[in-house]
Protein backbone atom coordinates (compact mmCIF):
# COMPACT_ATOMS: atom_id res chain seq x y z
CA UNK A 1 0.00 0.00 0.00
CA UNK A 2 1.28 3.35 -1.08
CA UNK A 3 1.68 5.70 1.41
CA UNK A 4 1.49 8.79 -1.17
CA UNK A 5 -1.90 10.47 0.10
CA UNK A 6 -1.54 13.42 -2.83
CA UNK A 7 -5.09 13.09 -4.89
CA UNK A 8 -4.52 12.65 -8.61
CA UNK A 9 -4.93 14.99 -10.68
CA UNK A 10 -6.13 13.84 -13.73
CA UNK A 11 -7.39 10.88 -14.11
CA UNK A 12 -6.07 8.24 -16.84
CA UNK A 13 -8.10 8.52 -20.40
CA UNK A 14 -8.94 4.76 -21.50
CA UNK A 15 -8.17 4.98 -24.81
CA UNK A 16 -10.70 2.09 -25.85
CA UNK A 17 -13.18 4.44 -25.54
CA UNK A 18 -11.76 6.05 -28.73
CA UNK A 19 -13.31 2.85 -30.82
CA UNK A 20 -16.88 4.37 -29.56
CA UNK A 21 -16.36 7.52 -30.03
CA UNK A 22 -17.68 9.85 -32.90
CA UNK A 23 -17.18 13.47 -33.48
CA UNK A 24 -20.95 14.88 -32.58
CA UNK A 25 -20.66 17.24 -35.12
CA UNK A 26 -19.53 15.54 -38.29
CA UNK A 27 -19.59 11.69 -37.22
CA UNK A 28 -15.83 11.52 -38.08
CA UNK A 29 -12.56 9.62 -36.20
CA UNK A 30 -11.07 11.17 -33.10
CA UNK A 31 -7.73 11.28 -32.45
CA UNK A 32 -6.61 11.17 -28.90
CA UNK A 33 -4.08 14.37 -27.44
CA UNK A 34 -2.80 13.11 -24.67
CA UNK A 35 -0.78 16.13 -23.73
CA UNK A 36 -3.46 18.83 -24.04
CA UNK A 37 -6.30 15.81 -22.41
CA UNK A 38 -8.48 16.19 -25.22
CA UNK A 39 -9.69 14.16 -28.57
CA UNK A 40 -9.46 16.19 -31.75
CA UNK A 41 -12.09 16.05 -34.57
CA UNK A 42 -9.56 17.11 -37.55
CA UNK A 43 -12.58 17.24 -40.02
CA UNK A 44 -14.90 19.81 -37.54
CA UNK A 45 -11.57 21.33 -36.39
CA UNK A 46 -12.51 21.01 -33.00
CA UNK A 47 -10.60 19.66 -29.45
CA UNK A 48 -13.05 18.35 -27.79
CA UNK A 49 -11.29 18.40 -23.52
CA UNK A 50 -11.41 15.35 -21.30
CA UNK A 51 -11.56 16.79 -17.52
CA UNK A 52 -10.90 13.76 -14.60
CA UNK A 53 -11.02 11.14 -17.21
CA UNK A 54 -14.46 11.91 -18.96
CA UNK A 55 -14.87 13.11 -22.55
CA UNK A 56 -16.91 16.23 -23.00
CA UNK A 57 -18.61 15.41 -26.28
CA UNK A 58 -20.27 19.15 -26.29
CA UNK A 59 -19.98 21.32 -29.10
CA UNK A 60 -20.28 24.02 -27.48
CA UNK A 61 -17.15 22.43 -24.89
CA UNK A 62 -15.08 22.03 -27.99
CA UNK A 63 -12.19 24.66 -28.62
CA UNK A 64 -11.70 25.48 -32.50
CA UNK A 65 -8.16 24.04 -33.92
CA UNK A 66 -7.80 27.81 -35.51
CA UNK A 67 -7.06 29.14 -32.29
Amino acid sequence: MSSDTTPQVQQAFDRRMLEALVCPQTHGVLTFDAEAQELISKTAGLAYPIRNGIPIMLVSEARSLED
